[in-house]
């Protein structure tokens, strides 16, 4: 493997990148309205347009991997920065529904080409102390990312600069773009596995198939009422992943290389790690989706005021990510796990108690309280959970390992507004918006108590490894 050490430069230049797909993520939701009216756009349209996103960069992320592990990474992170770069650019030219969701699907294989380069670069050129702090720039800026993107969005429609309107939410990734490109190829050491793998097309296919059945169905579920055929792809989902497990398995028994290694799945920090994903990202997508409803649908903001509701969460997200590494320095990844679940706890009762004192007169100070303590609990547990996930992970599957981590990421977050944001709908049948958010996020609460109790026992899981950051 040639490898090199990653510099401070190289680090920014990787966090710069890692915005663009990350901000892309939540960004198109405050503007979808303007979309509506501009390109007469339906209400399956707009869902298509925010699922070609999140499907493509989920179904592309294993491949992504694979692909920076054989041909360099940093080849691959620019080949990704440059496709989303021109997919961003037509977005924001076009000028109708399908030439906007073909952008879009391009989009998300940038963002997959990205993604788990970074990690990946991390994980081989940095070792100790700077390692760990790398890690918890990472999971910071990737959280603060997707809290900027519903901000950003809503001050970009609402400044409306150069007449671009919704555009301008796409356009804004071009300097972005262009300043990595520029700066990549000088502070990015290159890094690749001397030994290629072959590409496993049989499981590409199988894990594209899963992944697409499974974001599609709940894109277009509540559109469609969950008719029979969303209920056959979700079907379709779990027999499509027990068919690339064992697929997987067969390849790896002959000496192949699956694109999901069943032997990562064996390491106690990987398998804990997905079942964090699963259970945090579900909630904390379902959380972003319900509260910004219950504020624009509820209490009739803005989508510019609801995104600004967000920015004293963000603020602590950030300053608790950047105390992440000190904390697991001193007290350990399962207590700082368990203690940003605590924080977190807290911050859910606080908010729900805040909407039952204070409605209808709620405004995005009246939620700075509550989503202080949201914000700084919910950076432990996203830091603690690339700490987790990488540890024990080998240098030449870095790029698997990441994938694999950010493909089940990517799909909680995709599940979490169908999961929250059904119920959210199911107690809001008559209208009252207070006890459907109240609801939704007691729901929120007891997944993460479910996700203390898992913790709580899974002891092993937080032995010290020799590749811990």
């Amino acid at each position: 493997m040639h490898t090199s050490q990653l510099q401070r430069a190289g680090l920014v230049v990787l966090l710069a990148g890692q915005l663009l797909p990350m901000i892309d993520f939540s960004i198109v939701n405050v503007a979808l309205d303007a979309i509506t009216h501009t390109l007469c756009a339906t209400a399956i349209e707009l869902a298509l347009i925010v699922a070609a996103y999140g499907i493509a960069f989920a179904i592309c992320l294993a491949m992504g991997g694979r692909l920076g592990d054989n041909y360099g990474r940093r080849r691959v992170f620019l080949a990704g920065v440059w496709t989303f770069g021109i997919a961003s650019l037509l977005c924001g030219i076009a000028n109708n529904v399908g030439l906007l969701m073909f952008a879009r699907a391009l989009q998300g294989v940038g963002a997959a080409f990205i993604v788990p380069q970074i990690l990946a670069t991390m994980h081989v050129t940095m070792k100790g102390r700077e390692h760990a702090r790398a890690i918890g720039l990472y999971g910071g800026i990737g959280g603060l990312a997707f809290i900027i993107g519903q901000v950003l969005g809503g001050f970009l429609i609402k400044a409306d600069i150069g007449g671009y309107g919704w555009r301008s939410v796409f356009l804004i990734n071009l300097p972005i773009c262009l300043f990595v490109l520029i700066t990549a190829p000088r502070f990015i050491p290159e890094t690749y596995n001397h030994q290629r793998v072959p590409v496993d097309v049989s499981g590409t296919l199988q894990l594209t198939g899963a992944i697409g059945c499974l974001m599609l169905a709940l894109a277009l579920g509540p559109l469609l009422h969950w008719s029979w055929p969303c209920i056959l792809l979700l079907v379709l989902f779990p027999v499509l992943l027990y068919r690339l497990r064992q697929s997987s398995l067969r390849l790896e028994a002959e000496g192949g290389a699956p694109l999901l290694p069943p032997s990562l799945l064996r390491l106690p920090g990987v398998r804990f790690g997905l079942t964090l994903a699963v259970l945090f990202f579900s909630c904390w997508s379902g959380f972003m989706f319900a509260v910004a409803l219950t504020l624009q649908s509820g209490l009739g903001l803005t989508a510019f005021q609801s995104g600004n509701a967000f920015i004293a969460l963000g603020a602590a997200y950030f300053t608790g990510a950047m105390r992440s590494t000190h904390m697991v320095e001193r007290f350990g990844k399962r207590v700082t796990l368990l203690t940003g679940c605590g924080i977190q706890m807290t911050g859910l009762l606080a908010l729900i108690s805040t909407f039952q004192l204070a409605w209808p007169h709620i405004d995005g100070f009246t939620l700075i309280p509550a989503t202080i303590l949201i914000g700084f609990g919910q950076s432990f547990i996203v830091s603690t959970f690339y700490r987790i996930g990488m540890s024990g992970v080998p240098h030449h599957q870095a790029g698997a390992g990441s994938a694999v981590l950010s493909t089940v990421q990517q799909s909680a977050l995709g599940l979490g507004p169908m999961l929250l944001g059904g119920i959210f709908t199911q107690i809001n049948v008559y209208g009252n918006h207070l006890a459907a958010i109240s609801g939704t996020l007691g729901v929120e609460l007891m997944l993460m108590v479910l996700l203390v109790i898992v913790t709580s026992l899974n002891r092993r899981t937080f032995q010290p490894a020799t590749t811990e950051g």
